[in-house]
């Protein structure tokens, strides 16, 4: 043990990636249908490792949570506002819902065990995992009149020790009913419900997993053995092209060898024409140029998928099938559209579809093609693989100062802390890359680490902090006190969960879980549902009810201290 102690202060950091190592390995445990989990995991082996005494700065939890929140905010963005509705009202009622039940039972819990004021404050703390209890209740035991110096400090010490007690399982309590407790009793596949809502809300489009690809291309290639009878022999390749709708000659393959397929050339029988186009109006090329056969094996066809934002004024207002006339046909050769964008989602690919400014078109075909078309159409988007750090830096500037903002209600004051700060910028600045895709690019591999690795650190740093003194606090005040914080921390969530599902009518799954863990501002349990969901569909029910709990959790410590008229002996 001494040798450890001596290491984990020497490299402190050592203790944090042993934590997330055996947190991650214990998380894949299966009993049954229980997973623990890696979050639930690392919170776990952090409180065992954090018994030998690990000093690691503050500052580097609170970092790597607002890294995790940004890129959960960023992810989430283009969902949040698109899911805006009146529907908004239930979700935060389910908030309301959940931190005033929170609040009862902590009451309840004071009154029936004769808790005084600041171990009831602490135990509200740690069990509904708001630390900002600890700061707004230790100001109202502060402010007390005609209580004695001496019984200020206890209780304000008692704060601290309920916090200590109650939060880790105030922190594991959520990670278990969300991922476990509620899907099996309502017999929820959490990864499913979210590819189920992901697809709903992409217009039917699947949500793919990590590898999974869709192997059915709009743009495809294929081989024709020009025929006797055929209609292309002796036509240039250009009037053959001229003659198709949506597909073209790329290359011709005559005697063996290949010969460009210039617009000049000229088709012969027996040649082997490479046609490239959309997948429904390649099957007509028969009927012009002869019978399909074999790809040659040494064939090689280079094109690209290349992302424009439209931003030509030829274009603008036009539909798809006068762009055919704005370009002209010698630009257009072989360049198909094989998707197109609108404010981030993808809409149909019609002929009548208008085209607006800053819709984003995939173009597919040669590169020297490409260009020609490109100078019409508008600017080329930066690679999918660059990370805009301008913006990428100004977001979290932006999500620190707005943790910055702090205001007073009915004298309480509120400080809206940088976790809450950088998931609103997250918010915005994901929005921003949805709807205007030149900017704030962040991948999304980029965004998966930071979102991952910054809720692996930050859960497997609170272990570490909160570990030594809980086992303590427990030693000295038994097990009635931890009891109490399971109490404050299952009740209300069973509470609020079937009031929101039965009464507010708050159907579907992700929302409702999503809810749950918002509602109580419960981080890791959020990460663990997200981890689960496998996309950022929770988002938008989380960040509605986690922007009401923030506020309202915060003002019950000095309501607590209030209403509980016990105070510590002074």
């Amino acid at each position: 043990m001494d040798i450890l102690e001596e290491l984990f202060q020497a490299a402190p950091l050592v203790a944090l990636f042993i934590t997330l190592t055996f947190g991650y390995l214990i998380g894949k445990i299966t009993i049954g249908r229980f997973v623990l989990g890696g979050v639930a995991g690392t919170l776990l082996v952090g409180v065992v490792v954090g018994q030998v005494g690990v000093d690691i700065d503050s500052g580097v939890k609170s970092i790597f949570f607002a890294l995790f929140i940004y890129a959960v905010g960023f992810q989430g963005g283009p969902q949040f506002f698109g899911a805006l509705n009146r529907r908004t009202l239930n979700i935060l009622l389910s908030a309301v819902v959940m931190t005033v039940s929170g609040l009862v039972c902590v009451i309840a819990a004071a009154w029936f065990f004769d808790l005084d004021r600041g171990t009831a404050a602490g135990l509200a703390a740690g069990g509904l995992t708001q630390s900002s209890i600890i700061g707004t209740a230790g100001d109202a035991i502060a402010n007390l009149m005609g209580v004695s110096g001496e019984a200020k400090k206890i209780m304000e010490t008692n704060v601290a020790v309920g916090y200590a007690v109650t939060y880790i399982f105030g922190s594991l309590g959520p990670i278990i009913m969300v991922t476990w407790f509620f899907p099996t009793i309502m017999g929820w596949d959490i990864r499913a419900e979210a590819i189920k809502k992901a697809n709903s809300m992409a217009g039917g489009k699947p949500d793919l997993e990590p590898g999974q690809f869709n192997a059915i291309s709009r743009i495809v290639s294929r081989a024709y053995k020009i025929t006797p009878d055929s209609y292309a022999i002796g036509k240039t390749v250009a009037e053959v092209n001229e003659a198709l709708y949506d597909v073209a000659i790329e290359l011709i393959q005559r005697q063996g060898t290949d010969t460009p397929a210039d617009e000049e050339a000229i088709i012969q029988e027996d040649d082997v024409v490479i046609v490239t186009g959309v997948r429904t109006s390649i099957h007509k090329i028969p009927d012009y140029l002869g019978v399909e056969c074999n790809v040659p094996e040494d064939f090689t066809l280079i094109e690209e998928h290349r992302q424009l934002l439209v931003t030509g004024k030829k274009l603008v207002g036009k539909r798809l099938k006068e762009i055919k006339q704005v370009t002209g046909m010698s630009v257009r050769r072989g360049v198909y559209l094989s998707d197109y964008k609108r404010a981030g989602k993808t809409i149909t690919i019609s002929p009548d579809l208008i085209v607006e400014k800053n819709d984003q078109l995939q173009l597919t075909g040669t590169p020297e093609d490409i260009n020609r078309v490109q100078n019409t159409i508008g600017d080329r988007l930066v690679s999918p693989y660059f990370t805009d750090f301008v913006f990428f830096g100004l977001g979290m500037t932006v999500g620190m100062l707005i943790g910055l903002i702090h205001f007073k209600i009915a004298g309480i004051p509120v400080t809206i802390g940088s976790g809450a700060g950088c998931l609103v910028s997250g918010l915005m600045f994901g929005w921003l890359r949805n709807t205007h895709p030149r900017f704030a690019s962040l991948p999304m591999g980029a965004s998966n680490f930071l979102r991952d690795f910054g809720l692996a650190v930050f859960v497997g740093l609170v272990g570490l902090s909160a570990g030594p003194q809980a086992v303590v606090t427990i030693k000295e005040y038994g097990l009635t006190l931890l009891f109490l914080g399971v109490f404050v921390t299952l009740v209300p969530q069973i509470i609020a969960f079937f009031f929101s599902y039965y009464i507010l009518k708050i159907k579907d799954p992700i929302e409702a879980l999503g809810a749950l863990v918002g509602g109580r501002s419960a981080n890791p349990g959020f990460a663990a549902l997200l981890s689960k969901a496998g996309n950022p569909t929770p988002v938008f029910s989380f960040t509605v009810t986690y922007a009401v709990a923030n506020v309202l959790l915060t003002l019950w410590g000095p309501i607590i201290v209030g209403i509980i008229t016990k105070n510590a002996a002074g």
